[in-house]
């Protein structure tokens, strides 16, 4: 038996009033999503517990069959093991995105999509100036970076009850009542402040601007936690897996739970990404694993940006570029499932990721069809299939 999981991450939304009252799913054309429903099951499941972060991080987690509610720790941590960073017992991993923050309004949470090469100048001008032994900045990919709080030869200033605001729940709005708070937030808002010095007139930034883009403004501290304790997956599902994604996030899960990480040249984690490479990947990886897992940033990046009409477009190439080429070659090869679900919300008109259910479908062998024909959020709401708990479907969907 095969298993394939495509994830177009953040794709639940809510109806739009410029869709004619449909949400992004009923409007796009996705003939080979609503095949899976009409040959299989459709539910709807709640990834998020009300009490933790409506985020990727929670969410994902709870997708690939883990109770975040046992594991889930903070959002950093996982992206440090995306790039192998060993965290200690003491301590902290800490998101540092480059924003774009404008009279006290967070105009572009991934400052205008910086590159790769200029993000990783930045961050070598951050850890010269503010960095230590103590402090580790580390370039990830585009706005995507960390910082690592070694706090075995210091006292941990941090706890659980340290708060941080995840930059993309401010776009367009005030910065002004989301800094750090709690325990060490002393510490993180003056980083934040003293990196506005640092940027105002750097070469990256002058060069930025004169080329028409947003400069990276300051960076932004959020998400910080300690590494999970998440088992092996096959020791819990008995299955072997591997991933394709093009964010740490995923990457990071991917390897906390032992499963082999595929790079697909031209994944960007944005809507021009490689959707042909990543299916014909998730292809090519059937012979080597039990599952294979696809997950898409595009969906939700679409959101982020408030953009209905690229997030069709992104539930679009994901339809004919993965969800099509791969469901026809798991049907070729025999027995099979295919699970199409989004982790959590992201609508459209928040810009921002949120807490509610998600449709998930599923075909394949031993999966008697219901009497849905298409993948989106109104006959998810009306299937019997309703998963309070989210990370239980992983039982229902491996059998």
């Amino acid at each position: 038996m095969k298993y394939a999981i495509i994830i177009p991450d953040g794709c639940a939304d809510e109806p739009q009033e410029s869709l004619g009252g449909m949400t992004p799913l009923q409007a796009a054309n996705i003939p080979h999503m609503d095949a899976v429903v009409q040959a299989g099951v459709i539910g709807a499941a709640n990834h998020v517990p009300p009490h933790l972060p409506a985020g990727s991080a929670v969410a994902n987690m709870s997708l690939l069959g883990f109770d975040p509610n046992e594991y889930f720790s903070g959002r950093a941590p996982l992206e440090a093991a995306a790039q192998g960073i060993e965290l200690g017992p003491e301590d902290w991993g800490i998101r540092c995105n480059l924003v774009t923050v404008q009279e006290q309004i967070m105009k572009d949470f991934t400052a205008d999509h910086i590159t790769d090469e200029e993000a990783a100048e930045l961050l070598q001008t951050v850890q010269q100036e503010l960095g230590s032994d103590i402090l580790e900045f580390i370039p990830g990919v585009s706005y995507r970076n960390l910082l690592i709080y070694r706090g075995e030869n210091a006292e941990t200033p941090f706890s659980n009850d340290t708060r941080t605001t995840p930059p993309h729940d401010l776009t367009d709005n005030s910065v002004i009542h989301d800094f750090p708070r709690g325990p060490g937030s002393d510490l993180l808002s003056s980083l934040m402040s003293h990196s506005v010095e640092l940027f105002e007139n750097h070469p990256v930034n002058q060069k930025r601007i004169a080329a028409g883009k947003l400069p990276a403004t300051n960076i932004w501290l959020w998400g910080l936690g300690i590494t999970p304790k998440l088992p092996d997956f096959k020791d819990v599902y008995g299955k072997r897996g591997k991933m394709i994604t093009a964010v740490d996030l995923l990457r990071g899960i991917a390897a906390l739970i032992n499963w082999e990480r595929i790079e697909v040249e031209g994944a960007t984690g944005y809507t021009d990404t490689n959707y042909a490479g990543k299916g014909q990947a998730a292809i090519d990886a059937l012979d080597s694993t039990d599952i294979i897992c696809v997950h898409v940033e595009a969906t939700d990046e679409a959101s982020h940006e408030g953009d209905a009409e690229a997030k069709i477009k992104a539930l679009e190439e994901i339809d004919t570029h993965i969800v099509g080429p791969l469901v026809t070659e798991l049907v070729r090869r025999g027995d099979y499932r295919v699970l199409v679900s989004p982790d959590h919300p992201t609508p459209v008109r928040t810009k921002t990721h949120s807490h509610g259910i998600v449709p998930f479908a599923i075909a394949g062998s031993g999966i008697t069809a219901d009497q849905q024909t298409g993948y989106d959020e109104i006959q998810a709401e009306a299937s019997t299939l309703q998963y309070p708990n989210g990370y239980e479907v992983m039982k229902y969907f491996l059998g």
